[in-house]
């Protein structure tokens, strides 16, 4: 390491890790999310751009039902080109807490409710370039309650042992962040 280059050692200036925003214009507006553009003083004191894409918090959840399988939803990802294999997620809704969002995606999605709901973890989901933090959840007690779901969702429910959907990790049939996060997270607290 350069003699002048700051260790990771506490030696670092107070505002090493902060970039100020010396500017931000919205570029999109959308049903979902947002585009921004935001101009920023690096600590080096030079400015630098930033792409922000502006979405609500989420939440995911792994429904596990009485027989230990774990309830999926398999959905065409525009972006992704493919039907993807996914634990049912959806948008925290303006007003709504997360657990309120957790109880109306299962219902939507996989048809279900949950007695017991168990948060696992929070985390960003694309920190590079979005403001998405998803909550993750674990729900059990499953029953069946019914809402209806997004116009523009085609879901089809897949329920598999979860430890079949574990091994689906490394094969490559799961390849949704989300879903190998969460699922790895209820792993241990399933298993006891």
């Amino acid at each position: 390491m350069p003699e002048n280059s700051p260790e990771n050692t506490g030696d670092l200036p107070a505002d090493f890790h902060s970039e100020p925003t010396l500017e931000s214009k919205r570029i999109f507006e959308g049903n979902i999310l947002n585009l921004r553009v935001d101009t920023v003083r690096m600590p080096s004191g030079r400015s630098a751009t930033r792409e922000i894409v502006e979405h609500s918090h989420a939440v995911c959840i792994v429904p596990v039902d009485e027989d230990g399988n774990v309830i999926l939803v398999r959905q065409y990802r525009k972006p992704a080109e493919e039907a993807l294999l996914e634990v049912p997620a959806g948008g925290v809704e303006e007003g709504e807490v997360s657990e309120e969002a957790v109880l109306r995606e299962l219902q939507e999605e996989i048809g279900y409710t949950a007695d017991k709901l168990q948060h696992l973890s929070s985390f960003w989901v694309a920190p590079g370039w979005a403001t998405e933090y998803m909550h993750a959840y674990l729900a059990t007690g499953l029953r069946a309650s019914k809402l209806e779901g997004d116009e523009d969702e085609n879901i089809e429910v897949v329920r598999l042992p979860f430890s079949q959907a574990i091994a689906m990790f490394k094969t490559g049939e799961i390849n949704d962040g989300k879903t190998i996060a969460s699922m790895l997270l209820a792993q241990p607290l399933l298993s006891k």
